[in-house]
């Protein structure tokens, strides 16, 4: 393994103006990791990696890296690109493991953090390690959020990030598991509590519906609650998921592990049109999932779904669009359902708050620094993007973090 990387570390060209870096949305210094490897020295390595992105491990693994570092590599202009991934992927989880993280100073101040995701997770070490008093609540009953509930164990171990969260724990973060902030604890009993700013990251948890017959049957699920504990349900030998994102990827791919025999994706577009990862689709497909394309949902039965199939047509303009076909309807028998079809946030918080602002979606309005419409109430990640990448969450919450002490240092 370690040699496989060295030969690895040793294909990078080390860019002066590396375009894997440019491409990273949270600016990874990749040469310099890759130097620093190359010498021997992983713990600087993995500080370097931490301090740029407390979630470096998590992102080695489920990072889409073919939009990314890989798919920008010079080297893979004309051959293989550097797997960038894998080396950050040891250094990250050597560090995580065998680091013993300090405090800057011991400060006075209390901040609140309100959803244990990528964005509260990377504030929270960031503003920990400043020395901050940090008290992290999370509505479940373990922290980590899309990383814990969302993402499969086969992708992304639960053990990671329950090394997450002792290094937390070290760092002196209080946790609150099972505790749901809005309407019993309210973001004015935080305030009165004594906490000097509150970040907001609860994500997006509301299934999206697909607004047809059929969604409260009792054969018919939605595949963010399915994705919390898979082994809860019975699905039977046959089933079909609607969607073609990531989170249909990975409930199709966790029935199929779970026992179901056949697993189909139901879709109204093409293959080409399908929004997964390169990565995601091909570990569908050689898990054995199988795709039923060009199919619009009419309504849910207890037989399967009803559709009608579709077709793309070149409108006067020129754009192509898919169009259902008339008279073309069938039933695709399955035994359960599963709807992947986007997420929206719950509105715990801002249905028991005053000030608070969303936009048409359920989204809480911020300005670019993650201020929300509340004096001293932040946000960032889904909760106000919607469903983006871990890096994204982590790369913003970096920003929203110094915001927060500059707001606090402010109001001192």
């Amino acid at each position: 393994m370690m040699k496989d990387l060295v030969l690895e570390a040793n294909r990078c060209y080390i860019c002066k103006n590396p375009r894997c870096k440019a491409h990273c949305p949270i600016s990874t210094p990749i040469p310099e990791i890759i130097d620093l490897f190359k010498e021997g020295q992983i713990a600087k390595a993995g500080e370097m990696l931490f301090n740029n992105n407390p979630l470096s491990l998590v992102c080695s693994i489920v990072c889409p890296h073919e939009d990314q570092c890989k798919g920008n590599c010079i080297r893979g202009i004309k051959g293989e690109p550097v797997r960038f991934c894998d080396i950050e992927r040891h250094i990250s989880k050597y560090y995580l493991e065998n680091v013993k993280l300090e405090k800057e100073a011991e400060l006075d101040e209390k901040i609140a953090i309100v959803g244990g995701g990528p964005a509260g997770i990377t504030i929270a070490f960031i503003l920990a390690q400043k020395g901050y008093k940090i008290t992290l609540f999370d509505s479940h009953d373990k922290i980590g959020g899309v990383l814990r509930y969302g993402i499969p164990e086969f992708r992304l171990p639960k053990s990671i990030i329950d090394h997450y969260e002792e290094r937390l724990i070290e760092l002196g973060v209080k946790i609150r598991p099972n505790t749901l902030i809005g309407p019993v604890l309210t973001l004015d009993k935080l305030f009165y509590d004594g906490y000097k700013a509150i970040f907001i990251g609860t994500g997006v948890w509301n299934p999206k519906t697909l607004d047809i017959k059929g969604e409260s049957l009792g054969n018919v699920h939605y595949a963010i609650d399915y994705l919390k504990s898979p082994n809860v349900y019975n699905l039977g030998d046959k089933v079909c998921v609607i969607g073609a994102g990531d989170v249909a990827m990975d409930a199709a791919r966790t029935a199929k592990i779970n026992g179901a025999k056949e697993v189909y994706i139901l879709y109204r577009k093409g293959m080409e049109n399908i929004p997964a990862t390169k990565v995601e689709l091909e570990g569908a497909i050689s898990d054995g999932v199988k795709f039923e394309l060009f199919k619009s949902p009419l309504e849910l039965t207890e037989e399967g779904v009803k559709y009608i199939e579709t077709e793309n047509a070149i409108g006067d303009d020129g754009r192509v669009s898919t169009v259902a076909i008339e008279g073309k309807e069938g039933l695709f028998e399955c035994d359960s359902i599963i709807i992947a079809v986007s997420q929206s946030p719950k509105n715990n918080i801002v249905s028991n708050t005053t000030g608070l602002e969303t936009n048409k979606w359920g989204l809480l309005l911020t300005d670019e620094y993650g201020h929300t419409t509340r004096e001293g109430v932040f946000a960032s990640g889904d909760v106000v993007t919607g469903a983006k990448t871990v890096v994204r969450a982590a790369s913003h919450a970096k920003v929203v973090a110094e915001e927060i002490e500059k707001y606090i240092l402010k109001n001192k």
